[in-house]
């Protein structure tokens, strides 16, 4: 048996409770992996709404990644994983509980110089970021990229990857601190949405030109804007609507105008084997850089919750108060750790 998060009834984050139920056994290629930690994604909102339902055959419990050791190994299982290995993992499903299975394509080691409490804030956010900058927006060297939710978690991992291909990063966020924050991470410039149209702004750092990449999670209402920043035959990337569904007014005829390309991208609905090559591939071009005496990747931690506290965590992810990565502890972390590791938390920043 083992506790898991689960959704008395759609709404509310008081509808998550912890309840004990059976324990998965891994089957066919999985592994069985202890969580010690998972992190907060837009999507487990939805989910908790009745929003986003899990694809057929994937565990109706919420959490996209997970931080943990091996436990057991599934029958047909061919990688040299080993019982007790520090790994993390990009789920379907599954993560808000004490076990979960994976297929081991979707499984990664942790770097050496991370606890697994900080590797909880990587698999999806990274990997996401990874897959919208690389595999769909195909981001050049020297190319400018706006990210929109520059303080999020994928957003603070674009910022990183953006500068570790080469190209230009510019941000919308909706605080100073959170402007702030993307700075330091590496962005050239940043705009407060609340604030201003960016849009003459953007044009003026660009030498009127616009962007060549935005990657947006908004949509909907800011549909306008995204499209005037766009230089002439640029990649308007979107992988959320969190500002509406609904466009009112010319979008086809200013895209088109723009010679513009709109590219939509989801990646839990995504099968086996483009997930298995996505991670295989961050993993390959990506993950050593989180190693080192000085690594140039880092993951980005808002803040810390136990499993008892997940309902204060959704909130704090739903009022937009995170800065990078909300993680949800379900084994405490030893505090001689969590102290001597403060440099991936926000406070150093």
């Amino acid at each position: 048996m083992m506790r898991a998060v689960c959704v008395e009834a759609p709404g509310r984050p008081c509808n998550l409770v912890i309840r004990t139920i059976p324990r998965p056994q891994p089957k066919d290629k999985e592994v069985l992996i202890q969580v010690y930690a998972t992190a907060l994604n837009r999507a487990d909102l939805l989910q908790r709404r009745g929003l986003y339902d899990p694809p057929e055959g994937e565990s109706e419990i919420i959490g996209l990644e997970v931080a943990g050791t091996v436990h057991t190994l599934g029958p047909g299982v061919e990688r040299d994983w080993k019982l007790g290995d520090r790994v993390m993992a990009l789920l379907s499903g599954g993560g808000y509980a004490e076990y979960v299975t994976v297929r081991e394509e979707l499984i990664m080691h942790v770097p050496p110089n991370l606890t697994l409490w900080q590797a909880a804030a990587i698999p999806e956010a990274w990997i996401t970021a990874f897959q919208l900058l690389v595999f769909v927006a195909q981001v050049k060297e020297k190319e400018v990229v706006l990210i929109n939710a520059g303080g999020s978690g994928v957003g603070t991992a674009a910022i990183q990857l953006v500068r570790h291909l080469g190209a230009i990063s510019m941000i919308s966020a909706g605080t100073m601190e959170k402007l702030v924050l993307a700075a330091s991470l590496g962005a050239s410039v940043g705009f407060n949405y609340k604030e201003e149209n960016f849009t003459r702004a953007l044009k003026d750092f660009t030498g009127g030109k616009g962007v060549d990449v935005i990657l947006d999670c908004i949509g909907g209402y800011n549909w306008e804007q995204n499209v005037n920043c766009l230089a002439t035959g640029g990649r308007w990337v979107v992988y959320g609507r969190l500002g509406g569904q609904i466009v009112e007014g010319d979008l086809f005829g200013k895209l088109l105008h723009k010679r513009g390309q709109l590219l939509c991208s989801l990646l839990r609905s995504r099968s086996i084997e483009y997930k298995a090559e996505l991670v295989k591939a961050f993993s390959d071009r990506v993950l050593p850089f989180f190693s080192g005496k000085d690594p140039s990747l880092k993951p980005v931690i808002d803040s810390t919750f136990g499993l008892e506290d997940i309902a204060e965590a959704h909130c704090r992810m739903e009022a937009n108060k995170n800065m990078g990565k909300i993680v949800i502890y379900v084994v405490p972390q030893p505090v001689s750790e969590e102290e001597e590791d403060c440099e991936f938390y926000l406070g150093s920043l």
